[in-house]
C-alpha cells in the first residue's frame, strides 16, 4: 500500500503545481504571460508598460551582483499592482558602467558588466517601439541605476517627437531613482542615521532595501564597510528597508499618474 501511496502523492504535487501555473494569467509581469493572455490584458485596459532598467555590478562583499535587477523588478511589480492599469516588461540587466579599455569604478570588480551608451539607448528605444506596436499607450522607463537616467530622458524625448499626434507616449520617470537614492537617504537621516553610514552604494540604505525585498541576496555575516562599499551596512534591517520600499512605490505611482494625465 505504501508503495502505491508515495507515487500518488508525488503525482498530486506535480498536478497542484501545474494548476498553480495555469493561474499566472493574472500576473503583472509580461514574461509570465502567454501572448493571448497579454493581448487580453491590454484589451481590458492594461495600457501602461513599465520597462524596468537594472544593472549588473558589484555591491560589496555582502550583497549580490544582481541587486539592481532584482530590486527594480520587485519594485516595478508593486508599482504596477498599485496602479492597476500597468504591466511590467522583462528587466534590462546591462547598462553603461564605463569603458572596458580603461576600467574604473565598479568595472574594476569581477561581475560588473557594461554596454556602450548608444547600445543602451537603442535597446530601450526598440523595446518601447515593440510595446507600442502591441497596443500599450504609455511606456514608462524606471531606471534603478544612476548611469541610465540621462539616456532614459533622451529616448523618451525622441520617441515623443516621433509619436506626436499618436496616442502613445514615452515617460522617463526619474522620481523612481530620486526616491530610491536621495529620498530614502533623507528619510534615514531624519531618523538619526548619519549620511556617512547611509551611504550611496551598498551602505545602510542599499542593504536595507535588499533585506526588505530579497534577503537571500544579502550575506549577513559579511556586513561591514570596505572596498566596493560607500557607507556602512551593519545596522541595516528589513524594517528600515520596508520604509524605503513604501516611499519609492508611493512617489513613483504618483509620478506615473501625473505623467499619464498630462498627455
Amino acid at each position: 500500500m505504501r508503495a502505491i501511496i508515495i507515487p500518488l502523492l508525488f503525482c498530486a504535487l506535480i498536478l497542484s503545481g501545474a494548476a498553480g501555473g495555469a493561474e499566472t494569467g493574472g500576473s503583472v509581469f509580461i514574461e509570465d504571460l502567454t501572448w493571448t493572455e497579454l493581448r487580453d490584458q491590454i484589451a481590458a485596459g492594461k495600457n501602461i508598460a513599465i520597462v524596468p532598467i537594472g544593472g549588473t555590478e558589484q555591491n560589496g562583499p555582502h550583497m549580490a551582483i544582481g541587486k539592481h535587477n532584482v530590486r527594480v523588478k520587485l519594485l516595478a511589480g508593486k508599482i504596477a499592482e498599485v496602479l492597476g492599469t500597468a504591466l511590467v516588461a522583462p528587466v534590462l540587466s546591462y547598462v553603461p558602467e564605463g569603458d572596458v579599455e580603461r576600467p574604473s569604478g565598479h568595472l574594476r570588480f569581477p561581475g560588473t558588466i557594461t554596454v556602450a551608451e548608444d547600445t543602451f539607448e537603442k535597446t530601450i528605444e526598440s523595446a518601447a517601439r515593440s510595446l507600442q506596436l502591441h497596443g500599450f499607450r504609455d511606456i514608462v522607463f524606471l531606471g534603478d541605476h544612476g548611469s541610465t537616467q540621462t539616456g532614459e530622458v533622451a529616448v523618451a524625448k525622441r520617441l515623443n517627437r516621433e509619436w506626436a499626434g499618436k496616442p502613445a507616449r514615452a515617460h522617463a520617470i526619474l522620481e523612481y531613482y530620486r526616491a530610491s537614492e536621495s529620498g530614502f537617504a533623507q528619510l534615514l537621516e531624519n531618523r538619526g542615521y548619519p549620511a556617512s553610514e547611509v551611504g550611496t552604494h551598498a551602505g545602510l540604505a542599499d542593504t536595507a532595501l535588499m533585506m526588505a525585498l530579497d534577503p537571500d541576496l544579502v550575506r549577513a555575516d559579511r556586513l561591514r564597510p570596505g572596498e566596493g562599499v560607500n557607507g556602512d551596512p551593519r545596522r541595516a534591517t528589513a524594517e528600515l528597508g520596508a520604509l524605503g520600499v513604501a516611499l519609492i512605490v508611493d512617489q513613483t505611482v504618483a509620478a506615473i499618474k501625473q505623467a499619464v494625465a498630462r498627455q
